[in-house]
């Protein structure tokens, strides 16, 4: 009701509210986020037994009204639930989409750019795996213009870093201007705002705890999830074949054997997943998205489907 309050100052949408199936007949896209809510200082996989039963009740109704959509998974542990989307909904493996470790990638992005002083649209770099504590930030392919983060400092992201931001700052950027992106502030908050040498995997750290941060300060996640999912889905209605990490079914990538789905590098288009992107990994990445993939199979494998 509060939304379609607001059609008055949108065009070409139509907001319906309904307990029955039948209005989402013939969707092209369907979003799961419903879900049992994140408490505080809960962990996703916590949440995996209370909310399979809501998806029970869920996906075998949209699939009846719509067997030709594509289904997107938002609720949380979004990866268990993706697979259990899978499995109840009966779907080429293609056509279910998680939301993933996208948002993960743009806060990664973001906290690197704050402290580089630049854009996060103009940092590149990916974060696979669970959405979850045992995310894997690929630091050996972060990258700005083309110039690997890694290669300017090797130890970046291990245990032994201590890489003053600005150091990586001076040898990356060359500043030509007296307001220059090299003379911006320093980063608010987070590592490295004191502008002391910090260890970048605190990085890593910071995306893994933000949204507990954010439900601890006002109860639950909207806004940067709402942006994802709305690029996410555009890329699908308009086949835009572009690239996001999300959870799509990953055995066989990577030395995983375990029938799990977990965020990798996907190309989205009209039919859902359209191909997975071969990364090249560290053997240290590959042995923390094994590790990943062994977390979600423990939970996921006792589930009574």
């Amino acid at each position: 009701m509060d939304l379609q309050h607001g059609l008055a100052f949108l065009r070409g949408v139509t907001i319906k509210g309904d307990k029955d199936y039948s209005v989402t007949a013939g969707s092209k896209v369907c979003i799961i986020s419903a879900g049992a809510r994140q408490k505080d200082g809960e962990s996703r996989l916590n949440l995996v037994k209370r909310n399979v039963a809501i998806f029970k009740s869920i996906v075998p109704q949209l699939v009846k009204y719509s067997p030709g959509a594509v289904l997107m998974v938002v609720a949380n542990p979004v990866d268990i639930l993706t697979y259990v989307t899978w499995k109840l909904s009966g779907l080429p493996r293609h056509r279910i989409v998680g939301s993933g470790t996208n948002l993960d990638t743009a806060r990664f992005r973001f906290l690197i750019a704050e402290k580089l002083s630049i854009a996060p649209s103009s940092v590149h770099g990916y974060i696979i795996g669970e959405h979850g504590d045992t995310s894997v930030p690929l630091w050996s392919s972060a990258t700005v213009a083309g110039v690997s983060l890694k290669a300017l400092h090797p130890q970046l992201g291990q245990k032994s870093d201590k890489v003053d931001w600005s150091k990586v700052q001076t040898d990356l950027i060359d500043a030509t201007a007296p307001r220059s992106v090299a003379k911006l502030t320093k980063p608010t908050s987070g590592a490295g705002a004191d502008g002391s040498q910090h260890n970048w995997e605190d990085i890593h750290k910071e995306v893994v705890n933000s949204a507990y941060n954010i439900i601890k300060l006002k109860g639950y996640t909207s806004w940067a999830i709402g942006l994802s999912v709305s690029t996410l889905t555009g890329a699908i209605l308009r086949n835009q074949h572009t690239v996001y990490a999300v959870s799509t079914l990953a055995r066989g990538y990577h030395g995983i054997n375990e029938e799990v789905f977990l965020s990798l590098p996907c190309v989205l288009m009209q039919e859902g997943v359209g191909s997975v992107i071969k990364q090249v990994l560290t053997e240290d990445e590959k042995k923390q998205l094994q590790k990943s993939a062994a977390a979600l199979w423990d939970i996921q494998k006792d589930l009574d489907l």
